[in-house]
């Protein structure tokens, strides 16, 4: 067994981990931030999210979010591959406006799925390039629809899960919802890496 000393991504502090047989054979991921930073994120008590959302999620969204830190999308994979690696439903991400994405030059939904290994479909695609998070409560619940289908897109009737980094009001997630239940969808369910 070898050690192979890396750096915590979110605070630098060097990581002391064993690479073994064990870790390829059973599916785990090399740690990616030290004990005292994991400590600092709180679980969600709902089923439909990992973590609620406090001062060390704020600081990690902002890092990786706004400050373009693709490398953080690595922070959680074990914890998400864990959840979503049994799931039956078709997972779709939330997706990005286009223009918010070469802005920030990745899509930080993709990225959480693709770190954890998780398989999922675009079928949705944004329709505006205002953010949510530049909104109060009230203008949030009463934005037009934020989705379309893309061209070409063929929802089946079966079982759909969107999955998207924070929820707050749920507008997102609901509107998401409602484009796929009308275009024929069995069931949309949904799960969040934060619950805001």
């Amino acid at each position: 067994m070898n050690k192979i000393e890396t750096l915590c991504l979110l605070c630098s502090r060097p990581l002391q981990s064993a690479f073994s047989w064990k870790i390829l054979l059973t599916k785990q991921f090399q740690p990616t931030i030290c004990d005292r930073c994991s400590a600092r994120f709180e679980y969600s008590p709902t089923v439909s999210a990992l973590y609620q959302y406090n001062d060390a999620m704020k600081d990690y969204l902002h890092q990786y979010k706004f400050l373009q830190d693709v490398a953080l999308a690595k922070v959680f994979r074990q914890e998400l591959h864990a959840r979503l690696k049994h799931e039956k439903a078709t997972i779709i991400p939330i997706p990005m406006h286009p223009l918010k994405q070469r802005e920030r030059t990745f899509s930080h939904i993709e990225e959480l799925l693709k770190a954890a290994t998780i398989p999922f479909v675009q079928l949705l695609e944004k329709t505006t390039s205002e953010t949510q998070s530049s909104k109060n409560r009230e203008q949030r619940i009463q934005a037009a629809l934020l989705f379309r289908l893309m061209t070409g897109a063929h929802v089946e009737h079966k079982e759909y899960l969107l999955f998207d980094d924070i929820k707050t009001t749920g507008t997102t997630l609901r509107h998401a919802t409602e484009i796929l239940m009308n275009a024929g969808a069995k069931n949309v369910k949904s799960f969040t890496l934060i619950n805001g």
